[in-house]
């Protein structure tokens, strides 16, 4: 047998989920053009800046010099109106001309001003849109398939797609957990039952697939609080990095999750645990004069190879582990201790 003592056991919660890329960028045209070349591998890392593709840039480079060409002019043109104005000024000071002259004279200098404010606004546009002949990439990450090629034609108003890139380390793991359990967790936590977790400090485990787990332990990124009306769960998302691309996004996955610590708990080993015509969980437990009673427990997860008991015992109950299908209740035994369960680390 073995006595049973509270001990402090992690609430963990096991949530389906799919990984998702970190950032997702999506590289589009953003001026009209022939495509001259491609500068990446398909299907490779870029680093940000890195140049994807060049859009042929004569028509902007002509574009450029024609706009600033227009600049010189209206700044010519500024310098007259500014000394006609200054003239004028002189002259209607005199009163050798009238005053609707010299206001005339004002106002085309300040017109000369806005033109060439207008010139710069022109050539600055122009500039830019030359800058957007050589396409860069936005973010680092890897780059999916290219969806044009060299000689194709895209446009900027349209804003062609030409690739996409995605970053994958750090990666995201949204999950689904139903608006029931968070429900429940959070009566547990109002009453004392379960110590909540610092969110701060919540580790996240993960496994594939294929039932392996991954090497990488998660962070917790948030916990979301708006229920889907179609699925009646909310989104929890982690967190993981991901250094040699082993999760790639769209991966389905499982997450184990500590939401909080249960205070008051008891571990008994599975083999001591039975269930009664009702589908009840029952134990076998010896009292102080050495006779069996048959108790009703409540169990929750299991840790291990111990089920997790949150109700039916209390601090020195002792449990029949081994031989109890040859005991009934009330019976006079001779049982022997031996060690308890060990209980799990908890932080």
């Amino acid at each position: 047998m073995a006595t049973m003592h509270r001990t402090s056991v992690p609430v963990n919660i096991e949530l389906p989920g799919r990984t998702s890329a970190y950032l997702v960028a999506q590289v589009r045209a953003r001026v009209d053009g022939i495509v001259l070349r491609r500068g990446f591998q398909e299907g490779a890392d870029v680093r940000v800046g890195q140049s994807l593709y060049q859009i042929d840039p004569a028509p902007y480079r002509v574009a450029l010099k024609s706009a600033e060409a227009s600049q010189q002019k209206a700044e010519s043109n500024l310098i007259a109106m500014n000394l006609q104005a200054e003239r004028y000024k002189i002259l209607a000071g005199g009163k050798a001309i009238s005053k609707q002259a010299y206001d005339n004279a004002v106002a085309a200098q300040g017109q000369a001003e806005a033109d060439v404010a207008a010139a710069k606004a022109a050539v600055a546009n122009a500039r830019i849109n030359l800058g957007y002949t050589a396409v860069t990439a936005p973010i680092s990450g890897r780059s999916s398939g290219s969806l044009v090629t060299q000689g194709a034609y895209v446009q900027g108003s349209a804003a062609t797609l030409l690739t996409t890139i995605q970053q994958i380390d750090p990666i995201y793991v949204d999950l689904n957990e139903s608006s029931t359990a968070g429900l429940q967790l959070r009566r547990d936590i109002a009453s004392g039952k379960i110590r909540p977790n610092d969110t701060s400090a919540v580790k996240v485990s993960l496994t594939l697939e294929d039932g392996t787990t991954y090497e990488q332990p998660g962070k917790l990124q948030y916990n979301g609080i708006t229920v889907d009306q179609t699925t009646g769960s909310v989104t929890v998302r982690a967190t993981f990095a991901n250094p040699k691309g082993v999760l790639l996004p769209g991966m389905f996955v499982h997450a184990s999750i500590q939401q909080g610590v249960n205070d008051n708990a008891f571990l008994v080993p599975v083999s001591a645990v039975t269930h009664n015509a009702q589908g009840e969980a029952t134990v076998m437990t010896v009292d102080g004069a050495g006779k069996t009673i048959a108790k009703l427990i409540q169990t929750g997860a299991t840790e291990g190879p111990n089920w997790v008991v949150t109700g039916g015992l209390k601090d020195g109950d002792r449990v029949i582990v081994s031989g109890w299908q040859k005991v009934q209740p009330g019976m006079q035994v001779a049982a022997t201790e031996m060690n308890a369960p060990n209980s799990p680390s908890v932080k």
